[in-house]
């Protein structure tokens, strides 16, 4: 249970009797249904965009969104923000680019928003502390209920594999 940590163990002891009656898989799919439609990077770039234009409008621009299918088994991570600088002339640029783990391209469209706000956070706020935390909840009130159950889906994942989400 690796994924919930740092949640209460009484949660954790739940997740556990569901994860041992063979019906975590059930629960999960009777909160979260349907899978979101956003299968290509195109469509992804549009979805955080449009997330960003609607509450980060005055931030640095991205100049790139994807699905990088590498990011969960090497950085053990599910989203990643990264500035890349490259000098031109006698000009530093910097471009902005968001990776977001294959897994969010057939999950709830809950997850893919929660894990599109984190990274959009990071844009302005660079370190996971309060103010972090704020601008998620800003931009996503249940952002940390969705955290919440991904966490659990993720436990889901290494005890009994992926689930199949129908298409919406």
């Amino acid at each position: 249970m690796k994924y919930l940590a740092g949640y209460p163990e009484n949660l954790q002891a739940q997740i556990q009797q569901l994860l041992t009656q063979g019906r975590l898989g059930e629960v999960l799919l009777a909160k979260y249904p349907l899978a979101h439609g956003v299968r290509t990077d195109k469509a992804l770039y549009d979805y955080v965009m449009g997330l960003k234009s609607e509450f980060l409008r005055s931030s640095e621009p991205l100049s790139k969104v994807a699905f990088d299918s590498k990011l969960h088994v090497i950085a053990h991570a599910l989203g990643t923000h990264t500035t890349v600088s490259r000098v031109q002339g006698s000009k530093l640029k910097a471009k902005r680019e968001i990776r977001v783990a294959t897994l969010f391209r057939e999950a709830p469209e809950e997850f893919l928003r929660m894990i599109a706000v984190h990274e959009l956070a990071h844009i302005k706020e660079k370190a996971h502390d309060k103010a972090f935390y704020q601008l998620c909840t800003h931009m996503e009130p249940h952002y940390h209920q969705y955290e919440f159950d991904l966490r659990v889906y993720l436990t889901h994942m290494d005890a009994a594999g992926r689930l199949e989400w129908p298409s919406a």
